[in-house]
């Protein structure tokens, strides 16, 4: 079974090829223009259908009925699968709410921009990870100051 930042990965790539294929955001381009915001708005609600999707059928299935396997070993097995299962929707209701805050950011014209610096986070970053909301730098700095405290 796949882990669920790999799923997130495989869902956001498959969103990407389904964009448009005339245009991708280029560092030559004026940053957070009009076409790059339009293109992140797109991803991002493209992203946030596909989770949709993913949890309906997830939905469906805990509807259709309890797992019946005769086998202990076999209902053990289907359980953690489950268990699973739900671990990932929960991780993506998260991610769900993000996206709506990145969604909120294009709206008021702070996407793109470190919410710690001001400094623009950078097109590669955002690519990778749509709903980022700060530089590489301040994200380390971020975990890092997380990680003394957890260690206190």
């Amino acid at each position: 079974m796949t882990s669920a930042s790999t799923d997130d990965i495989k869902v956001l790539e498959r969103v990407k090829k389904s964009l448009e294929p005339d245009y991708v955001p280029a560092e030559g381009d004026p940053y957070m223009d009009k076409k790059q915001l339009d293109y992140f708005r797109m991803l991002l609600l493209e992203w946030k259908k596909s989770i949709h999707s993913a949890s309906s059928v997830t939905l469906q299935s805990l509807q259709d009925g309890p797992i019946r396997e005769p086998d202990l070993n076999d209902r053990a097995s289907s359980e953690t699968d489950w268990s699973i299962e739900l671990r990932t929707r929960d991780r993506q209701r998260k991610l769900i709410s993000k996206i709506d805050s990145a969604l909120r950011r294009i709206d008021e014209g702070e996407y793109g921009y470190c919410e710690v610096t001001g400094d623009p986070i950078g097109l590669k970053r955002l690519m990778a990870r749509p709903v980022a909301t700060m530089t590489v730098e301040a994200q380390e700095a971020h975990e890092r100051r997380e990680k003394i405290s957890r260690d206190d």
